[in-house]
């Protein structure tokens, strides 16, 4: 994981950790020596992030959701399966369709406050990688954003493919100004790029139907045209 991100976050860097969960990511990043915003609504996983990292300077926890517009929300959560609780009630109903989801129940609902990326960018400044990792939210966590950022991420999951290419639509708006992105793909945790040419948005979208009926997530990784990476990742 510290190899992965390392061509994207260095020291003193800042990275927004949107989706945060229990912190993963924010354990890589600080190995980089980068500062972290950990954006995290789910009240067990902030125990979590509070344990390990309340004591950390360079690590600013953030107890609430990302959307389009500042407001409130219910988080639909899932006790037993945390990592797939969810704000979006349409991307439930695609991945609950499908038998990878077969016994995931969303069982309580809890009220979150929501802030934007923008926001979050004037309160502690622009990031340099952002990851966005929120169960069918991304859309709304993107149209709360009115920059192109550098480099990020989103989530992939092949049982809502129609929400990762509205992302990616949103995606390729912000980057029209400054010349576009390029785009990645790592597949599910292996922390592994897929090919050393970075795609444009046709090219992705095409790879993104081959991988669609195996039914593996993974992560779509883009950068700004002109942002280029400082060191080679390793490749699948």
């Amino acid at each position: 994981m510290t190899r992965l991100y390392r061509q994207f976050l260095g020291p003193g860097d800042l990275g927004f950790d949107i989706g945060a969960h229990v912190g993963s990511r924010v354990r890589a990043w600080r190995r980089l020596g980068a500062r972290v915003i950990a954006v995290e609504p789910q009240p067990d996983c902030l125990g979590v992030l509070r344990f390990l990292y309340g004591h950390d300077r360079a690590v600013t926890i953030v107890p609430i959701a990302v959307g389009a517009r500042p407001g409130s929300a219910q988080l639909a959560l899932s006790t037993a399966t945390p990592t797939v609780s969810s704000l979006s009630p349409q991307w439930i109903d695609a991945v609950a369709a499908d038998r990878s989801f077969a016994r995931v129940r969303w069982d309580r609902t809890v009220d979150v406050e929501v802030t934007t990326l923008d926001h979050l960018i004037a309160t502690h400044g622009e990031p340099k990688f952002c990851k966005i990792d929120v169960e069918g939210f991304e859309v709304e966590v993107l149209q709360g954003l009115t920059r192109p950022l550098r480099f990020l991420s989103f989530e992939y999951v092949p049982a809502a493919h129609a929400a990762a290419l509205a992302a990616l639509d949103r995606l390729e708006q912000l980057g029209a100004a400054t010349g576009g992105y390029r785009y990645n793909y790592s597949p599910i945790e292996t922390m592994r790029l897929v090919g050393e040419r970075w795609l444009d948005a046709r090219e992705l979208v095409s790879l993104l139907d081959q991988i669609r009926p195996s039914g593996q997530s993974g992560d779509v990784y883009a950068r700004r045209q002109g942002a280029e990476p400082v060191a080679a990742a390793l490749l699948v």
